[in-house]
């Protein structure tokens, strides 16, 4: 047994872990014990215990979060209809605290003294995952080496990686930074980094087809809920894990879901990122139109702003804080009544309501109607214009008085 102090690593495979393990060994006389959180990034992960091993982790930790991030965090930020800046559907954002959450209950059950994270001392998911270390185990220490080495850049890490040959998923060509879970897939880097090059989707999607070579056809889905939550698409039942990942398949298919945005980052800076979301795009825009039929005007206008400042705290890494659990209970009082199915066109990139229909639906044909009623006098409608203008009448009276 060794006796050395322990640091969990929040280990991806990717190339800043990959070398993370290494440059922990020659700088710190710490134990590394990798962990993995499996949020459903698609790829084969069981290699990543051999590599991780051979790079010089004690031991590894492979966690299937998948279903826990779903329920506990992806659910309730789709509910609040939450989207920073108008484009960006938080893939990454909710991953990180769902990840960490776990860094932290292994951290523990390690009796680990220190938990290790391989985000860049520019991005946003140093804040994120060092948030909710703080919120959980404000005794753990923190270690963030690209704070603390003398690695530059990308380059310079895959040269530290080709020096020690640990095997790594990129090269000085192909030098994207990608992240994919069950929500989304991001790309930042290379070409990407000026704003005015146009993707070059043929090249980097992976999740979905590009519009142009989306079908000629269109498919109609249908999307039931229940409280805010998707449960059925066309009828057939799926767990919280298998809608999405269903989802996905069909908004993938049609080219849904690519958001090309130069977002503002919490540390200051401007970065531009293309994000593919084929299924929560799908999501978002089915339970914004339920929404729309079983909100009341007053709800719908502050959950609206709610949304705004829920997408900001999570963006902003703030998902344990009193804050976000208040929105959070809003929020699920707001969807009692989101309750019903939605129709969707989706053809080549457009994803486009095409019908919706709920017992708790506030649309009522006998009231709206532009036919003959019984229900609505229009002669009441004076009167209401007459009061709600008397601010306005008696400002324009004043002026005129004064001129």
């Amino acid at each position: 047994m060794s006796n050395k102090e322990k640091v969990v690593l929040a280990y991806s495979g990717g190339l800043d872990t990959s070398i993370i393990i290494p440059w922990l060994k020659e700088n710190y006389d710490y134990e590394v014990i990798a962990v993995v959180g499996d949020v459903g990034q698609g790829e084969e992960l069981e290699p990543l215990r051999e590599k991780a091993i051979k790079t010089g982790a004690s031991k590894i930790y492979i966690e299937d979060l998948k279903e826990e991030f779903v329920t506990d965090f992806i659910f309730p930020t789709l509910k609040a209809g939450a989207v920073y800046e108008g484009k960006y559907l938080l893939g990454t954002s909710m991953a990180r605290p769902c990840i960490a959450k776990r860094l932290v209950e292994i951290a523990k059950k390690e009796g680990a003294v220190a938990i290790c994270h391989g985000a860049t001392g520019k991005g946003n998911d140093q804040v994120r995952f060092e948030l909710t270390v703080k919120a959980l185990a404000p005794h753990l220490k923190i270690i963030a080496p690209w704070r603390i080495w003398d690695i530059k850049s990308r380059e310079d890490a895959i040269d530290y990686a080709q020096a020690r040959n640990i095997p790594i998923p990129v090269t000085k060509k192909d030098n994207y930074s990608m992240d994919r879970n069950l929500w989304h897939l991001s790309h930042e880097g290379s070409d990407l980094e000026d704003p005015w090059n146009e993707p070059q989707y043929d090249k980097i999607l992976k999740l979905m087809t590009t519009p142009e070579k989306a079908p000629d056809e269109p498919d109609y889905i249908e999307i039931d809920f229940e409280e805010g939550i998707p449960k059925r698409i066309n009828g057939k039942e799926y767990g919280p894990v298998e809608i999405i990942q269903e989802l996905n398949k069909i908004g993938g298919k049609h080219g849904i879901g690519i958001a090309d945005i130069v977002e503002n980052r919490l540390v200051g800076m401007k970065s531009r990122g293309v994000y593919e979301t084929p299924g929560g795009t799908i999501l978002h825009i089915a339970h914004r139109e339920l929404e729309h039929l079983t909100l009341d005007r007053q709800t719908m206008h502050f959950k609206e702003m709610v949304a705004i400042k829920f997408a900001e705290l999570v963006y902003d890494g703030n998902w344990y804080t009193p804050l976000r659990e208040a929105l959070s209970a809003f929020v699920d009082s707001t969807q009692k009544t989101v309750t019903g199915t939605v129709r969707l066109k989706l053809y080549k990139g457009n994803c486009m309501p095409a019908g919706a229909k709920s017992k708790y639906s506030l649309y009522n044909e006998d009231i709206a109607t532009f036919g003959k009623d019984e229900v609505y006098n229009q002669k009441d409608a004076e009167g209401f214009i007459n009061l709600f203008g008397l601010p306005l009448k008696v400002r324009a009276m004043m002026m005129e008085k004064n001129k």
